[in-house]
C-alpha cells in the first residue's frame, strides 16, 4: 500500500516552482486534520485561509481539492503527497470516510462507461433497434435544420447586410435557438459567434460576409456528404454538431508519441461557461496540437497542463484532415512525469512568416472552416509602430504580423526580449497573433502571465 511516486516525481507534477515551495511548506503534518490513507487514496483536510478538503487517487495520482486555486494540482494535493512520500507514518491507514469514497465510486462507475463503450467498439458490437432509430430521428432533424438555415442565409443576402447592423441580438439568437432544437450545435455556436461582428469594428460588413461565406460552404459541404473523404467528412459533421467522447477518439483517431511543449494557453467565454485552448508543438515531428476543454461558471477545468514544460507522451487525435485537435493519453504515467523538464533551448518553429503562411494556405485548402492556428517562429523581433500605434512581430526577413491589443502594450515582452530576436509561440486567427509565450535568455517565458 502507499503512494509509488518518488518526491521528484511528485514536484515535477506541479504547475510551476512556486507551488513546489508552497506544497513543501504545507508538507508538515501540523498543517493536516483528519488525515489518512487506504489501498485506493489519500485524504486530509488541510488549514488555510479555510479548511480545505483534499483527496487523491492513488492509481491515477488524480488530486481533488476544495481550494479556489486555478492551479493544478494545487499546493495542498502536492503537499498532501509529499507528506505519504516522505513521512507515511504521519498518514495512518484509517476506513475511508464518506466524501472520499462516494468520489472514488464516481470515477470508478465513469471509467467503467469508458470502457464499456471501447469494448464494444472493438468487438465490432452493432447498434440496437433503438439507437438506430434515435440516429435516424437525428439526421432528419439536422436536415430539416440546415434546410431552414440556408433559407435564413438567402433571406439575409437578399435583403443585403445593410439592416444586419440595425438589428438586435435576438435576430442571432433566435435562429441559433433553431439549430439547437434541430441537434445542430456547432452551426447555433457560429451564430452566436456572428452576433458579435456586426458595428464592433470599422470592416464589419467584409469580416461578416467572411463568416456567412463559410457558413454558406458548410451548409453546401454537409449536403454533399458523401462526395468527400472520410477524414473531412468526420470533420464536417463535428462542425454541424455531432461530438466524439475520448473513448471514440481513442478508438477511431490517429496517435502520435514525441516530446511534446506544452507552449500556452487561451480562454474565451461563453453563454454557459469557459472554453479554454492549450497548445502543444511536437520536438521531432513539430505536429501541433490543440487540447479543447470547457467549464460551466464557478467551475475549474477538469485538466490543467504544464505550461512552458516538455514531456513524452501520446496524443490522440480527433478525426479529421490536418487534424489539430488532441488529448493527452498517458499524462499520468512514469513516462510523462519522468521526462518533463521545462523548455529551455529553441523552438522547433518556422525560419520566417512566409513559410507559416504557406504551410498555413496548405491546410486551408483543405479545410477551409479552421479559424484558430498555432505559430511557431524562429528569430523574430517584437516592435512597436507609433505612427499606427499598433505592436508588430517581424522575422529577419522583414515580413511582419500584427499583434492582437492589449491593455498595456507589450513593453514588458521588449524588455525581456532586450530587443534582441527571440522565438515565440502564438496563435493567429487570421487577422493578429495573440503571444503564447517566448525564448529569452531567461528561458522560456509564458507571455500571457507577463502581459
Amino acid at each position: 500500500m502507499g503512494i509509488s511516486l518518488s518526491s521528484e516525481q511528485i514536484t515535477a507534477l506541479a504547475p510551476d516552482a512556486s507551488s513546489v515551495s508552497a506544497a513543501k511548506k504545507l508538507a508538515k503534518a501540523k498543517n493536516w486534520q483528519n488525515i489518512g490513507q487506504s489501498s485506493e487514496a489519500l485524504w486530509g483536510d488541510c488549514q488555510g485561509s479555510a479548511l480545505y478538503q483534499t483527496r487523491i487517487e492513488i492509481s491515477t495520482h488524480t488530486i481533488q481539492c476544495t481550494c479556489p486555486s486555478r492551479k493544478q494540482p494545487c499546493k495542498h494535493g502536492l503537499a498532501l503527497l509529499l507528506l505519504a512520500c516522505n513521512e507515511p507514518s504521519t498518514v495512518p491507514e484509517v476506513e475511508q470516510p464518506e466524501w472520499v469514497s462516494k468520489w472514488l465510486a464516481k470515477r470508478a462507475g465513469a471509467v467503467k462507461r469508458k470502457e464499456t463503450i471501447q469494448t464494444k467498439r472493438a468487438e465490432g458490437e452493432e447498434p440496437g433497434p433503438e439507437q438506430i432509430k434515435a440516429a435516424e430521428k437525428r439526421l432528419a432533424l439536422v436536415k430539416q435544420g440546415v434546410e431552414q438555415l440556408d433559407l435564413w442565409l438567402s433571406d439575409m443576402i437578399r435583403n443585403g447586410l445593410g439592416t444586419v447592423g440595425q438589428q438586435s441580438d435576438r435576430f442571432w439568437q433566435d435562429e441559433a435557438a433553431q439549430m439547437v432544437d434541430a441537434q445542430a450545435a456547432g452551426l447555433a455556436a457560429r451564430l452566436r459567434r456572428m452576433a458579435a461582428v456586426p458595428n464592433a469594428s470599422r470592416n464589419w460588413p467584409e469580416r461578416l460576409l467572411e463568416q456567412l461565406g463559410e457558413l454558406a460552404l458548410l451548409i453546401r459541404a454537409y449536403k454533399h456528404l458523401g462526395q468527400f473523404e472520410p477524414g473531412l467528412q468526420e470533420e464536417i459533421r463535428q462542425m454541424i454538431g455531432w461530438t466524439l467522447q475520448e473513448a471514440d477518439v481513442s478508438q477511431l483517431g490517429e496517435h502520435v508519441s514525441d516530446s511534446w511543449l506544452f507552449l500556452g494557453e487561451q480562454t474565451d467565454t461563453l453563454e454557459h461557461g469557459y472554453t479554454q485552448r492549450t497548445w502543444l508543438i511536437g520536438r521531432k515531428t513539430k505536429r501541433t496540437a490543440m487540447l479543447s476543454q470547457f467549464r460551466p461558471f464557478q467551475q475549474g477545468f477538469a485538466r490543467h497542463y504544464p505550461l512552458g514544460c516538455e514531456a513524452r507522451a501520446t496524443l490522440a487525435y480527433w478525426p479529421g484532415v490536418a487534424s489539430q485537435r488532441a488529448f493527452v493519453e498517458d499524462m499520468n504515467s512514469t513516462t510523462f512525469l519522468s521526462t518533463k523538464k521545462l523548455i529551455a533551448d529553441t523552438l522547433p518553429g518556422e525560419p520566417d512568416i512566409a513559410t507559416f503562411l504557406s504551410t498555413l494556405a496548405t491546410t486551408l485548402a483543405i479545410q477551409p472552416w479552421r479559424n484558430r492556428f498555432l505559430c511557431v517562429l524562429r528569430n523574430t523581433t517584437i516592435f512597436y509602430e507609433q505612427a499606427t500605434s499598433q505592436w508588430w512581430v517581424r522575422d529577419q526577413q522583414g515580413q511582419a504580423l500584427p499583434l492582437a491589443m492589449t491593455a498595456n502594450g507589450y513593453w514588458t515582452l521588449l524588455a525581456i526580449s532586450g530587443g534582441n530576436p527571440v522565438d515565440i509561440a502564438a496563435e493567429w486567427n487570421g487577422e493578429t497573433l495573440t503571444l503564447l509565450g517566448m525564448i529569452a535568455e531567461r528561458g522560456y517565458v509564458n507571455c500571457q502571465e507577463e502581459l
